[in-house]
């Protein structure tokens, strides 16, 4: 099942927000496990990057170049710390930042709000991680 998950674009001034296709299988029945199966692409293929090292390094067209530029870093997506994350340790920080309220997920429209909550995800339906910020500094 593909469902698609809104991305903040780099470098776009207008904070563009543009749907990236992840696969799911098998299709998530609760909160939990569509958080674990996303970490789990996601690190997975973070470490994947890293285990290509340089060795797979492209080069940048002249869109990507303008757009980092936009944010003040260029960079060709390698990771030369060649240290690979542990699946299990960002599962686990992942689901514990969910349940602390550390950032918020968004299933069409509807809010996901616990864990174990369960969940009816159709084909490309939108997806969305919401990071809270938290705002520092005193009162006057």
């Amino acid at each position: 099942m593909i469902l698609k998950i809104n991305l903040k674009q780099i470098g776009e001034r207008k904070q563009k927000i543009a749907p990236v296709d992840f696969e799911y299988h098998p299709v998530p029945k609760t909160v939990r496990e569509l958080i674990t199966q996303t970490v789990t692409s996601c690190v997975n293929s973070y470490n994947e990057r890293v285990r290509e090292g340089e060795n797979n390094a492209n080069p940048l067209s002249e869109k990507q170049v303008t757009d980092m530029a936009g944010i003040g870093k260029i960079a060709f997506g390698i990771n030369y710390g060649g240290k690979e994350q542990a699946l299990d340790k960002a599962i686990d920080n992942a689901l514990q930042s969910f349940e602390d309220g550390i950032y918020r997920v968004f299933l069409n429209d509807n809010e996901l709000e616990k864990l174990d909550e369960e969940i009816d995800v159709s084909e490309n339906d939108s997806l969305t991680f919401i990071r809270l910020t938290m705002l520092a500094g005193r009162m006057w």
